[in-house]
């Protein structure tokens, strides 16, 4: 079974997290308002970045950023408050637990955790609430600035004439791919034999002829048996990370009880307790999923083939057949469209990415579809091991290219954006810091926007 983790730690967090039992002595380098900035705030804020760093080095003015974002963060979060900007309890709390189910799957177990960083779950969350709630503050300040925030073609030709033609960006070649899958649905003989099989192992366990986990291992068609003998931590909030009524059963069992067989998008489960801890459960299952026959297949592909017509006959474009038949999860939200692994929700991805096991038929594909084509319906084995089918289509392929405003817009426009919100901000920073107390250590007075913000602030 694939879990799919849509959480992410935040960098300064993380640093306190791991290293705040380590810490004799502090600074204070920065104060605004009532708030303080502490050497440790840099210091865990760059320790993060040279972290993530492909070389491993910082640039010569990290520090002097990373002070000008932490001052600007206490600003925001004190204006956010003057102007009871909207963020929940419910919104802390949120952010709050998946921060600790971060540090506890990164650690191991809580006990791992607590021992590498000297806090408990208790402790975490107690010193971790107020920063979070600031982020949170500081967020929805910075939307409410860039919001109203918006940039014109003349300034985005602006933006762009004034690069020195040497500093272009050189692009591979692109491509935008869509996919629309069917997936064969089993017969309800299939479907049945599959419950039987799971109930004759519950028996066999119940009965003390045989071991879960070695049936697991032997018979269980998650891909991930190998690796975990079909052991899972599940938290009682991971409704976007599982199954819903895998969840469901799961926290319904008592512990060493074994369930009935559960129907999931992945398939038939056997699920058996292996202990209970608050909001969190350890369970181990075993995965069967019912047999597709080379039937359901060929039906499928039959009836694939026959939408792949509609569209190339113009009866029905690819992104409505995509939505009215797709059976892929993610349809609903990328319409069919391959997503770049830059993470920046771009649709341009480059051959190289096309570097997962469930892609490597598309890349084959390529050689022979031209842009707007769309291939013959193909067989394929996707990401929980099942077999599907699917139709690709190639919608553009641009040659590598040095960047320029006909085929690169869009991104050369959202590099103008970028700017011009960073210029608001610094813009905000200006007319509100003199409306706050501020100290900055000396060391620092001379970085660019700190300079900036200080002189205002000498004005008033």
């Amino acid at each position: 079974m694939k879990k799919l983790l849509a959480l992410s730690a935040g960098a300064l967090l993380l640093w306190q997290a791991s290293t705040a039992q380590k810490l004799v002595a502090d600074k204070i380098i920065g104060v605004v308002g009532d708030k303080i900035i502490l050497k440790s705030d840099m210091d865990g804020a760059l320790s993060d970045q040279q972290h993530n760093s492909p070389d491993g080095n910082l640039a010569p003015d990290a520090a002097c950023k990373t002070l000008e974002m932490l001052i600007s963060q206490k600003v925001m979060v004190l204006q956010a408050e003057r102007d009871s900007l909207p963020v929940s309890d419910g919104d802390v709390e949120a952010q709050m637990e998946n921060r600790i189910r971060y540090f506890e799957s990164m650690y191991g177990s809580k006990e791992k955790m607590k021992e590498v960083t000297g806090y408990s779950i208790y402790q975490l969350r107690e010193r971790f609430r107020q920063p979070i709630k600031e982020g949170l503050l500081a967020q929805a300040m910075r939307n409410k600035i860039i919001e109203p925030v918006k940039v014109t073609p003349s300034e985005v030709k602006r933006f762009f004439d004034a690069i020195p033609k040497d500093s272009l960006h050189f692009y591979e070649s692109e491509l935008e791919i869509g996919t629309l899958v069917l997936q064969p649905k089993a017969t309800r003989e299939m479907d049945q034999y599959a419950i039987d099989r799971l109930l004759d192992f519950k028996k066999r366990v119940q009965n003390k002829e045989s071991d879960f986990g070695s049936l697991a291992i032997l018979y269980s068609e998650d891909p991930g048996v190998k690796d975990n003998k079909g052991v899972y931590t599940l938290n009682r909030n991971d409704k976007n990370t599982w199954d819903p009524d895998f969840l469901a059963s799961a926290f319904r069992l008592k512990e060493g009880e074994i369930s009935s067989p559960v129907k999931s998008q992945h398939g038939y489960h056997l699920i058996m307790m292996l202990k209970r801890s608050g909001d969190n459960v350890t369970v181990q299952h075993i995965l069967v999923r019912a047999a597709v026959t080379k039937s359901d297949l060929a039906g499928n592909t039959a009836k694939l083939d026959s939408i792949r017509k509609s569209i190339v006959a113009g009866k029905i474009t690819f992104s409505e057949a995509v939505a009215k038949y797709s059976d892929a999860p993610s349809a609903k939200f990328d319409g069919g469209m391959m997503q770049s692994k830059t993470g920046d929700g771009s649709t341009l991805i480059t051959i190289d990415q096309l570097d997962d096991p469930t892609e490597r038929d598309i890349v084959m594909m390529l050689d022979t579809l031209k842009p707007g084509q769309i291939s013959a319906p193909v067989q394929f084995t996707d990401e929980n091991g099942r077999t599907a089918v699917r139709i690709v289509y190639l919608k553009t392929r641009t040659q590598p290219h040095r960047e320029n405003l006909t085929d690169d817009y869009s991104r050369i426009q959202q590099r103008t954006l970028d700017i011009k919100r960073a210029e608001a901000i610094n813009k905000w920073l200006i007319e509100k810091i003199p409306t706050f107390y501020v100290h900055v250590d000396d060391q620092y007075k001379e970085c660019n926007h700190i300079s900036q913000w200080m002189a205002a602030l000498a004005k008033q």
